[in-house]
């Protein structure tokens, strides 16, 4: 479930509390009557207030939902995008500039729903590295759209190997061992699945 465009007028109003959980629950039901098994994600705005993140962790744990891909792209505008002459037009930004508010807003809905929702980090990757901080801040797995598009396919491979040699670097046997890592849940034992 797609709550969270910055495109769609009143769409983002949708992505917490009261209105959020009548979503998810209509949905639970029509996955269940019609397509059972098939897990329900919701994706997240990273232009959120603190109440609207925590409303977002209840829902998630209360109705079972089963990951959150975090995040869309934002409606803010760094300095560095400002001064460009486009630089304020409207709509949702993503690339670099969305990096870091996506990697923190990861960490800040890993630590609360104390690790026990999946989470789907994108925004801003384009490295081994970006992808390792996404996990290390509680993703469980990564996505790409804006890299693929400047860096093409090759990207890919390139990203595993270098994000399995800064697995083993860092001391981490597997991409599991290392979700969560810079974040104040207290680690899984190794082993299991994070994901469905």
């Amino acid at each position: 479930i797609n709550v969270s465009s910055p495109n769609t007028p009143g769409l983002r109003n949708l992505q917490a509390g009261k209105e959020l959980a009548k979503i998810v629950a209509s949905m639970k039901k029509a996955l269940g009557r019609y397509a059972p098994g098939t897990p329900l994600v919701v994706k997240i705005a990273p232009d959120l207030s603190a109440g609207d993140k925590r409303e977002i962790a209840r829902v998630a744990l209360r109705h079972g939902v089963d990951g959150l891909i975090v995040s869309n792209t934002t409606v803010s505008r760094p300095a560095a995008v400002l001064e460009h002459s486009r630089g304020a037009e409207t709509g949702g930004l993503s690339g670099r500039p969305l990096r870091d508010l996506s990697t923190a807003l990861i960490k800040e809905m890993y630590e609360l729903t104390g690790g026990k929702v999946p989470i789907v980090g994108c925004g801003g990757v384009s490295s081994g590295r970006d992808a390792l901080e996404k996990i290390k801040a509680g993703a469980s797995l990564v996505q790409l759209y804006t890299g693929l598009i400047y860096e093409g396919p090759a990207l890919v491979p390139e990203m595993k190997r270098d994000l399995a040699d800064l697995l083993r670097a860092e001391g981490f046997q597997s991409v599991n061992d290392a979700v969560g890592a810079n974040t104040k849940v207290k680690r899984r034992k190794k082993g299991g699945s994070w994901w469905w």
